[in-house]
């Protein structure tokens, strides 16, 4: 019995000692399988593919938040004391240059301008008659110049009266709307009260602030577009920019001159306005080939000459139906379209034309 359980025992510890070599056999198999798996996976060069972008002139635009504005804002004041008569122009409504806005009171100044062309009628007889009896030596040459003196008189105070009478009638100084009646039917106006505020919206300011590093690109005639809050969109031209900088945001004030027909814009709208900076280089890319790179900057990658990938960060100059105008590129360039997601900068990749 003692020796059959010494063979049982040295069978156990074989029948152990060949499943350990087989297992472990097994196992650096297998380990074996993965590394050269991963190897040749690794040896395995991507592929992605590209699209050849040519470098082409195109506009570059500086891009602002502005807000339009009134080309011309007037507060009209009476000239002359006096009660308002009448208000002829209504609030808000276009006026035209000359429409009377508020008329005062006539008063004695319609007697007054009557008394003055009496006085000048008078001063014209005395006048005649003494240039008749100078001609017959009744007069001599000092009293013909006094009288023609007088007459002088005469004639300006009939003109101070003339004026003095046509002051009632308080006047658009030009085409605009009359946006604030500031007197009513009975108010008395000392001279310089106002009778209303006046602005003219044709054409029309749209006005914005420039960051430091645009204002150098843009210059006085260059186009600029902007589109307003309410929709519409108006074209003009830069009419000014300021040459100091405000010294709070260190910005520039810009400030175009844009047609506004039948005053359809009214002056106080936001607008995102984008203005004209020359021409230089651009390419269009597809806006699916925009990436960020590990610093967070948008750009795209590129495959290079010696079929690496490259990063170049870009500026949207514009977009279209047909991709972005960006600048950032140089020279003609092979922009990755697919797998750009999925190879860094310097990657050794192959190149496959895309569909």
């Amino acid at each position: 019995m003692k020796l059959k359980s010494s063979w049982l025992f040295a069978a156990g510890i074989v029948g152990a000692l060949v499943l350990y070599l087989i297992v472990r056999s097994l196992i650096t198999a297998a380990g074996d399988g993965e590394a050269k798996a991963a190897t040749t996976t690794a040896s395995v060069t991507p592929t992605v593919q590209v699209i050849d972008v040519p470098e082409t002139l195109h506009p570059h635009a500086v891009v602002i938040r502005g807000r339009t504005e009134a080309a011309r804002s007037v507060v009209v004041r009476s000239e002359t004391a006096g009660v308002v008569a009448a208000v002829p122009a209504t609030e808000g409504a276009f006026v035209r240059p000359g429409q009377v806005l508020c008329r005062l009171e006539v008063d004695a100044r319609r007697a007054t301008l009557d008394q003055a062309r009496a006085a000048l009628r008078s001063r014209q007889l005395q006048h005649q008659a003494a240039n008749e009896l100078a001609a017959k030596g009744y007069r001599s040459q000092t009293q013909v110049l006094q009288e023609k003196a007088n007459l002088d008189a005469a004639a300006a105070a009939v003109r101070q009266a003339e004026i003095a009478l046509e002051q009632v009638n308080i006047r658009a100084p030009f085409a605009g709307v009359f946006d604030r009646r500031e007197a009513e039917i009975g108010t008395y106006l000392a001279p310089g009260q106002p009778c209303g505020t006046m602005i003219e919206l044709d054409p029309l300011l749209i006005v914005g602030d420039v960051p430091e590093t645009e204002a150098a690109k843009l210059s006085i005639g260059a186009p600029a577009t902007a589109k307003l809050v309410s929709g519409q969109t108006l074209s003009g031209q830069i009419r000014y920019v300021a040459k100091d900088a405000d010294p709070q945001t260190r910005t520039y004030r810009v400030e175009i001159a844009a047609r506004n027909p039948g005053n359809a814009a009214r002056s106080g709208l936001s607008a995102d306005i984008r203005l004209g900076a020359g021409m230089g280089p651009a390419h269009r890319v597809p806006v699916s080939t925009l990436v960020l790179d590990a610093a967070g900057r948008q750009g795209v990658r590129y495959v290079s000459a010696d079929g690496r990938v490259g990063f170049s960060p870009v500026r949207v100059l514009e977009e279209t139906p047909e991709g972005l105008w960006v600048s950032g590129l140089h020279g003609s360039a092979r922009v990755i379209t697919v797998g750009h997601s999925y190879v860094g900068e310097g990657q050794k990749v192959k190149v496959a034309l895309a569909r």
